[in-house]
């Protein structure tokens, strides 16, 4: 069940925050200064251990645009020396320093398509948790994308995505952790996809230029690296956030807007430019693959920690 509250968080500029079930929507990822933060355990359930990822892609991405997801997923957990610093992977590794049983390892699963919007073009929340029941639960996060003309209820508006869980098994009593995320190229690149487009709000800084070439997809990965480390360890709402359950700062929300080291609101902070396309970036994966990635809270220095 969805609890959607009203704008709000005036810690010195605005940041819209919307709650789906007992998890932080990131939106307006470029207003939130960083603030003394201190997540605490609530003692349940993180996700350690190996998790596949399924992805299902709703509505027409390119093969281009699907293959920039699938590399940065596969990238998460990839060996050290597959990557050169500073990598994905190196980003994924604080998600270990999260309360007991060591890292969350995660590997590509199940790719799922349908390019013909079978539940239409205009979703709830309940057309999301049915796309997601379509994956394998066991030991799996299932990840809905949805393409720049789907319209999903709330979306710009208060969100950038959202993370759930839901039940299954034979009698329902078994649970599992599934997110959403929007491709925002025509909807709201300003309050989605920033720093790669002109931000709708705040401080008007020129847009960066994307590592892949995609503002849509660029920033759908913002979101989805953001949802990812917020459900490994916060997947059931009593996992590590700061504030009440019904509005919680999480691993990476709670770092809304920093990127790179300096970093103040409408600048995301000191990047890596790629020296042939110019393009911004801080994390590395495979395949010779660029991205940029928002910093995450560390349970160690308690503060939000970026690559660079």
């Amino acid at each position: 069940m969805a609890f959607s509250p009203p704008p709000l968080l005036l810690l010195a500029l605005l940041s819209l925050l919307v709650l789906q079930s007992s998890a932080v929507i990131p939106r307006m990822l470029f207003l939130v200064p960083q603030q003394p933060l201190v997540l605490r355990y609530h003692k349940g359930a993180l996700l350690k251990g190996n998790y596949t990822v399924n992805l299902l892609f709703y509505g027409r991405f390119t093969p281009a645009q699907r293959a920039i997801v699938v590399d940065f997923v596969r990238s998460l957990s990839a060996p050290a020396r597959s990557s050169r610093p500073p990598s994905v992977a190196s980003w994924w590794g604080t998600t270990a320093l999260y309360g007991p049983g060591g890292a969350t390892r995660l590997s590509l699963g199940r790719v799922l398509l349908d390019d013909s919007c079978s539940l239409g073009r205009s979703l709830t929340d309940s057309d999301l948790l049915k796309l997601a029941s379509r994956a394998p639960h066991r030991a799996a996060v299932t990840v809905v994308l949805t393409a720049p003309d789907v319209l999903v209820d709330g979306f710009c508006m208060s969100r950038c995505g959202f993370h759930d869980s839901g039940r299954g098994g034979k009698h329902g009593k078994s649970r599992y952790t599934y997110l959403w995320v929007g491709n925002p190229a025509t909807q709201c690149p300003g309050e989605c996809a920033w720093p790669f487009a002109q931000p709708t709000y705040g401080p008007q800084t020129p847009p960066l230029l994307p590592p892949n070439g995609d503002v849509g997809v660029d920033g759908l990965i913002i979101s989805l690296a953001t949802l990812l480390a917020d459900t490994a360890t916060n997947p059931y709402g009593d996992g590590y956030f700061q504030g009440p359950p019904t509005l919680p700062l999480e691993a990476v929300t709670a770092c809304t807007g920093i990127f790179g080291n300096g970093a103040f609101p409408g600048y995301p902070g000191n990047l890596l430019v790629d020296p042939t396309s110019g393009a911004s970036y801080n994390a590395r994966g495979l395949a010779g693959r660029e991205y940029l990635l928002p910093a995450m809270w560390d349970p160690k220095t308690k503060q939000c920690r970026a690559l660079i």
